[in-house]
């Protein structure tokens, strides 16, 4: 029996209410090109969106003119979508709060995660979003689950309860040092003053 091993996500797929409520938010708020619209083949009735998140992948809505945007926040049943985060640059992240407030969108303030931050707001529909921002860059060949692999492990050794930035500095470290070959004999810390 073999798995079938997933590349990564290729796009979610979302119920929205009319079209131009999901252009709105989707490319008016969070900045996302709207690419192309087409019928959505399995329901000809409703019309299928898509926007780049940024990555080249895609977020899709499924829009009908007669569903009407009612902003309650969607189900967290088991089974159901918590939220849906997006990565979004430092310095975009230190305008979030400002740019939320401008349009008197109701969000979380600024959430500190110990290896990212976060901003948490619903959508017109009820659907929890979340920008997020690591505090950190992997190193040159390394991915951020990679460096977060790495934290986590440390973080489990020292006993600490969760990623903070010490374990992602010491896990850049590691990961370096392992990647990297030197000429010096030792690799220890040292102190040249």
């Amino acid at each position: 029996m073999q798995k079938l091993q997933s590349q990564g996500v290729h796009h979610i797929t979302l119920v929205g209410a009319g079209r131009q409520t999901s252009i709105d938010f989707w490319e008016g708020v969070l900045g996302m090109p709207f690419i192309f619209e087409q019928p959505n083949l399995d329901k000809p009735s409703e019309s299928h969106l898509y926007f780049d998140p940024g990555d080249g992948r895609l977020i899709t809505i499924f829009t009908d003119e007669t569903r009407t945007a009612v902003q309650r926040r969607t189900p967290t049943d088991p089974g159901c979508v918590h939220h849906i985060a997006f990565s979004v640059s430092r310095v975009t992240f230190l305008q979030a709060v400002a740019r939320l407030d401008e349009r008197a969108i109701k969000h979380s303030g600024v959430k500190d995660r110990g290896f990212m931050d976060s901003i948490y707001f619903e959508d017109p529909l009820g659907l929890l979003i979340e920008l997020a921002s690591y505090r950190f860059e992997p190193p040159a060949g390394f991915t951020h689950a990679d460096v977060l692999m790495e934290a986590h492990k440390l973080r489990v050794t020292r006993g600490d309860y969760n990623i903070a930035e010490v374990h992602l500095a010491d896990a850049i470290q590691a990961l370096v040092e392992r990647a990297r070959a030197t000429l010096s004999a030792d690799r220890a810390p040292k102190n040249p003053y």
